[in-house]
């Protein structure tokens, strides 16, 4: 579905933590991070479209997450004739897209990369805000930068005083022995689901955090 100006509608969605760090995925077999997005199909609303991406990029229903915001107009980008399909070069110009800012209230391990038999992510992590717009494909930076800064007014205020009781508790849990060795995290997620607790740390920044292969197509 196309607008007049080739132009399909989409969705974005930038998902919070409760520290306003965002949820980062790595395009499945690439190396390429991005927000998930998707389509709207005909006769849904952004809204309807933003939860159903949701489900099927990273497994998370609606009671799962809290709507912070919504970029007020469409954001556009043009994608590049050498990754559009052949037949649909001059018809078909990229997308315009509404942003969506969501506070997860479930937890970590609600998160599921394989909700569907054709997941869009093979890992993921959270990341600061401001992520690293050069590790994203380089036509979609320009709408990234406007919709983290449309968006960033509408950050949840941090409890500052319960995140240092809670970085005391985690102070005295580093005295105790490694749940795991090596790069494996600590935490049990679902399976699909991977990532680094400390998005400053050197694994965050220079290790890709994998999950396990996918099963071959049936």
């Amino acid at each position: 579905m196309l607008d007049r100006d080739g132009f399909r509608p989409n969705v974005g969605i930038i998902l919070l933590n409760q520290r306003n760090q965002v949820f980062w995925g790595k395009r499945i077999r690439t190396h390429s991070w991005q927000f998930p997005q998707g389509g709207i199909d005909r006769g849904e609303s952004p809204e309807q479209a933003m939860f159903r991406e949701l489900h099927e990029e990273v497994g998370l229903q609606p009671e799962h997450v809290r709507i912070v915001a919504r970029t007020r107009d469409w954001l556009r980008y043009e994608v590049p004739d050498r990754f559009i399909r052949r037949d649909a070069r001059g018809h078909y110009k990229g997308q315009k897209q509404i942003w969506y800012l969501l506070q997860l209230v479930g937890h970590d391990w609600d998160l599921n990369l394989r909700a569907t038999d054709h997941p869009e992510f093979d890992a993921w992590r959270w990341h600061d805000y401001w992520v690293p717009l050069d590790v994203v494909v380089e036509f979609k930076r320009g709408v990234y930068e406007m919709a983290l800064t449309e968006l960033s007014r509408y950050l949840p205020r941090q409890d500052f005083r319960n995140r240092f009781l809670r970085s005391n508790v985690r102070a005295r849990e580093s005295d105790r022995p490694p749940a795991t060795s090596g790069h494996e995290s600590a935490y049990e997620l679902p399976p699909g689901a991977s990532f680094d607790p400390d998005p400053n740390s050197k694994i965050a920044n220079d290790v890709p955090v994998a999950c396990p292969p996918f099963p071959p197509p049936r």
